[in-house]
């Protein structure tokens, strides 16, 4: 079974409103794709891709793809100087053409927008979680996420293909003798689910998040360990069955990233 087609096991909802789910007997919703409820979109991940970085990746889900690289400074931030410790912290924009319409660049605005800021920094605390920073040593990994097109879930996929740059660029320096001990404590993942006419979707589309009752982006640590979850319910309070329920979801997607992460690391070519 393909990465993108490993599922949760589902059962039928039993009640009608969006805290809880549809009437028993009502047909699943047809997807973009003929896609499950609980099911990706196709993901490849393209290891190296930027030939210049120390890791790289291009990953795809879907409609939306992002380049990853990870760069590496021998210095660190002024307030952790002298402490044996790294620093790892993450970039984040969108091509201007990436949406159809044109958008700004941030430099031509003279500083990222809002909506930039919360995900680069999303972006690095899903790093942070899985780094072992004294054994990174007194360096800097610079985390550039690029997206090309979006589709829905950019952020989720910046976190999949960053920590497949992130871990070829800590593979690297181990080679090369910089590093001694593996500083990743695990893998990280992320995938978007939410809630869309009653029904608990994984992996939602532009089209889908953008009429959803409930939209959620979940990072979880080797598929298993919550490092971050965002959860917003768009129109009314949804139950806590629905929130574990949407757990469930990603949980089962996670694991699916994290087989494709490991296929892209085994398949990417020692330099």
């Amino acid at each position: 079974m393909s990465a993108s087609d490993r599922s949760a096991s589902t059962t039928e909802p039993a009640n009608r409103d969006s805290a809880t789910g549809p009437d028993v007997g009502t047909v699943a919703p047809v997807r973009a794709g003929g896609r499950r409820a609980d099911q990706l979109r196709p993901v490849s991940i393209e290891p190296d891709f930027v030939r210049t970085a120390l890791g790289s990746a291009l990953i795809a889900i879907g409609g939306t793809r992002v380049i990853c690289t990870a760069s590496v400074e021998d210095r660190v931030p002024a307030w952790l100087e002298g402490s044996g410790e790294g620093w790892l912290t993450a970039e984040y924009g969108m091509l201007p053409a990436s949406t159809g319409e044109r958008k700004q660049r941030d430099g031509a605005r003279g500083r990222p927008d809002g909506r930039t800021v919360e995900i680069q920094r999303l972006i690095g605390r899903a790093l942070r979680a899985v780094v072992d920073r004294k054994r990174l040593g007194a360096r800097t990994v610079w985390i550039d996420c690029d997206v090309l097109e979006a589709d829905g879930g950019t952020r989720c996929a910046a976190i999949t293909g960053a920590y497949v740059a992130l871990a070829l660029a800590v593979r690297r320096l181990r080679e090369r003798g910089a590093i001694e001990e593996d500083p990743l404590r695990a893998s990280v993942a992320a995938v978007s689910c939410g809630v869309v006419d009653g029904w608990a979707l994984l992996d939602l589309d532009y089209a889908e998040d953008s009429r959803a009752e409930v939209d959620m982006n979940v990072v979880l640590a080797d598929a298993r360990d919550i490092v971050e979850v965002q959860a917003t319910a768009e129109e009314a309070p949804f139950a806590r069955a629905r929130l574990d329920e949407l757990l469930a979801l990603a949980s089962a997607g996670c694991e699916s990233l994290r087989q494709a992460q490991c296929a892209a690391l085994a398949a990417a070519n020692d330099r």
